[in-house]
């Protein structure tokens, strides 16, 4: 089956052609470093990152550029209410960005530029723009330079719009413009903004639009023509909408598939800071860890709207340890195997569906279910097939526990790892010595103490292992 997905310009699922035979570019839109992300920024990484990952399983070379909005409206507002420099601002948050990423498995892109870094980009597409009659300077004398929409008769097309139905923002600036629904490309420097946020330019001081960085970033690391361009289904309009106005009425093809993932919603609503219902992603992987909040928000379809919950959250580790709990079974079994080469069908056809993670999920655990019938017989050829099939499917989607970040994550050295793997060890067999002379009251005593201390004793036809309750780390056996 050939691999397709869905386009938000066309509203059809297609079949995935690249540009360049064998490789693939993203463009996805980061974050705006105003604040901590949470869960509804850091929902999009994940979906990227596991879309990155099947296509490369696939074969494909690819290549993700995601850039860091470092300068905008939002964070002169933020950093001047901590009276800090915006700069720094961002720079806090940027860096917390990059935690998230870690923290939730996903790999960092090819590149990641920063909006500050392409002001000579940004302009050169707004002197082609005027040069072609589609952006104008502001005759108020502000330094501001608008994109005339009126002036590009296919503005709307992503999200199906008509220009003479839209109306402009609530909130939007109407001074200087021909049109209240023409959008700022420039932004002249306004008295009580720090100066190092204006770059000069023929039209005076000012910096960037939001809509133009990207389009700058985009066209100068995919070229005129990409794959996919992608971001959270809220970017669409009037963001994405206006990045193709911009790229296009310039020359440029642009992107040939619009990816947009749902969003995450808190009682129903878009999980947003301003609106106090935000799950920051640093106090969420206090709650659970991050290997089982990624599982969460993966089991969904990308296309699906995500309502967050802690129930939720937790019902999802519960399930994501039983698929831990085989791996772990079964490699004390087998000595481990590595992840298959050769997936299972139904899981490529999920996967080759618009990224059908939740037909995928349902694949895993069917695997694991008959897996796990296996392991009380021993050692066998179907076993390790079945671990193989589960670690590789897990590895598509970032979850493999054995595999990296995972791995090294144990939440104590391998050192100290080895030290209480050898302590409960030594209680473990003394429980077992209380059992063969029948001393249970012994045995008893000696895992309700395990048990107080978090150490969950599990017997197996193997002989007895422990695992930490609150995390089931399985971290001996």
């Amino acid at each position: 089956m050939t691999l397709r997905l869905y386009d938000t310009a066309t509203a059809a699922v297609r079949d995935f052609e690249p540009v360049h035979p064998g490789k693939v570019g993203i463009y996805h839109c980061g974050l705006t470093v105003q604040g901590a992300p949470h869960v509804g920024h850091i929902y999009k990484e994940v979906v990227f990152d596991v879309l990155r990952r099947w296509l490369e399983r696939s074969g494909y070379e690819v290549t993700v550029i995601a850039n860091v909005t470092d300068i905008e409206d939002k964070i002169l507002a933020k950093s001047a209410e901590r009276g800090v420099p915006w700069w720094a601002h961002a720079y806090e948050f940027e860096r917390e960005l990059h935690w998230a990423y870690d923290v939730l498995g996903c790999r960092p892109p090819t590149y990641e530029p920063r909006a500050t870094g392409h002001i000579p980009e940004m302009l050169e597409i707004v002197d082609r723009l005027i040069e072609r009659g589609h952006a104008y300077i502001a005759p108020d004398g502000s330094g501001d330079v608008y994109f005339d929409v009126k002036s590009w008769p296919s503005y709307g097309e992503l999200s199906n719009q008509k220009i003479e139905d839209m109306e402009a923002a609530e909130d939007a600036d109407p001074r200087g413009k021909r049109d209240p629904r023409d959008f700022a490309l420039w932004k002249g420097h306004t008295e009580g903004t720090p100066r190092t946020a204006s770059w000069p330019t023929p039209w005076g001081r000012g910096r960037p639009g939001w809509h133009l960085e990207c389009s700058a970033m985009a066209g100068k690391y995919l070229g005129d023509e990409f794959d996919i361009h992608g971001g959270g289904l809220d970017l669409r309009f009037p963001h994405h909408e206006n990045e193709l106005a911009q790229s296009t009425a310039i020359g440029q093809r642009f992107a040939r598939f619009w990816m947009h993932n749902a969003l995450v919603t808190t009682a129903g609503e878009k999980m947003s800071k301003s609106m106090g219902n935000s799950a920051v992603v640093r106090n969420v992987v206090e709650r659970v860890r991050p290997i089982e909040l990624r599982y969460y928000l993966v089991q969904s379809h990308y296309r699906s709207v995500v309502e967050f919950s802690f129930g939720a959250l937790d019902e999802a580790a519960t399930s994501f340890q039983r698929v831990e709990g085989f791996i772990t079974r079964a490699t004390e079994v087998t000595g481990g195997v590595e992840p298959a080469g050769e997936l299972p069908a139904d899981f490529v056809a999920a996967m080759d569906d618009d990224l059908g993670t939740p037909g995928a999920i349902a694949v895993l655990h069917n695997t694991v279910r008959d897996g796990n019938k296996l392991v009380a017989d021993g050692d066998s050829p179907a076993l390790r097939e079945s671990l193989a099939a589960v670690r590789g499917m897990l590895g598509v989607l970032g979850l493999d526990p054995l595999a990296e970040p995972w791995v090294s994550r144990t939440g104590a050295t391998e050192e100290l790892g080895e030290v209480v793997d050898g302590l409960v060890k030594a209680l473990l067999e003394q429980r077992q010595a209380a059992r063969e002379r029948k001393d249970y009251a012994a045995s008893d005593e000696i895992r309700d103490r395990l048990k107080a201390l978090g150490v969950v004793v599990e017997d197996t036809p193997q002989g007895p292992r422990w695992s930490l309750a609150s995390t089931n780390n399985n971290e001996g056996s």
